[in-house]
């Protein structure tokens, strides 16, 4: 297995994309409905409740969280013992629940896509570009980390990541954005702090409600602009 990690940067344009525009209204309240479904072996309590709050951080949304789901044989690729992130995708899109916006797949399992010229390679995430489903994995956050808890905060900043690519937010050039380019490795998100103010303008240029500023649940980096 090869020692570089890829964390986000293939965003997929295909048949889901256009799902998107048949996605259900928001709430009265105006909350968009975001389902997190985990599949597979459950994370433990301490990680779901982390996502919880680093989604809950930077997106107004109403977070409901799904009864556990086996991950789909489908999925499975024998050959390197994973699930190919694409194939979750459509499962999420799927079984996502009529009045769900998004459906926020996440699981322990090691999961993959096609990258060029790798016809399998190993991620920590994949999104499809303003469409109905992302997918996370804890499997590689744990890659060099120095604790849990560091492990932790790298699985919530995929989370808000790909959510983010879910709302129409391509990859950020600025240095320290949470939507910055992995470049292929897990160790990026260790110098990401926040949603730059481009980002943000184009989330509620897209309709999607912020969050509160002041609560974002990690420290900011030694190296973060």
């Amino acid at each position: 297995m090869s020692e570089r990690l890829l964390r986000r940067d293939l965003i997929r344009f295909g048949a889901l994309l256009a799902l998107s525009s048949l996605a259900p209204e928001s709430r009265a309240d105006g909350l968009r409905v975001i389902q997190l479904q985990p599949l597979g072996p459950a994370l433990g309590a301490a990680e779901l409740d982390f996502v919880r709050r680093s989604v809950l951080a930077f997106y107004r949304v109403d977070l409901r969280t799904s009864e556990p789901r086996a991950l789909p044989p489908s999925a499975f690729y024998a050959k390197r013992q994973r699930y190919r992130a694409e194939k979750l995708l459509r499962h999420l899109a799927d079984a996502r629940p009529k009045e769900a916006f998004r459906a926020l797949g996440l699981t322990t399992a090691d999961i993959s896509t096609t990258k060029e010229p790798y016809e399998d390679w190993g991620i920590l995430g994949l999104a499809d570009l303003d469409g109905p489903a992302c997918v996370v994995s804890s499997f590689r956050t744990k890659r060099r980390a120095k604790n849990r808890a560091h492990a932790r905060i790298r699985l919530g900043k995929t989370v808000v990541h790909e959510l983010g690519h879910t709302f129409g937010l391509p990859h950020c050039p600025t240095r320290g954005c949470l939507m910055e380019d992995a470049g292929g490795s897990v160790m990026t998100t260790d110098t990401e702090y926040d949603l730059c103010s481009l980002c943000r303008e184009r989330l509620r240029r897209a309709g999607q409600e912020l969050a509160d500023s002041g609560s974002i649940p990690w420290p900011k980096p030694d190296r973060a602009p």
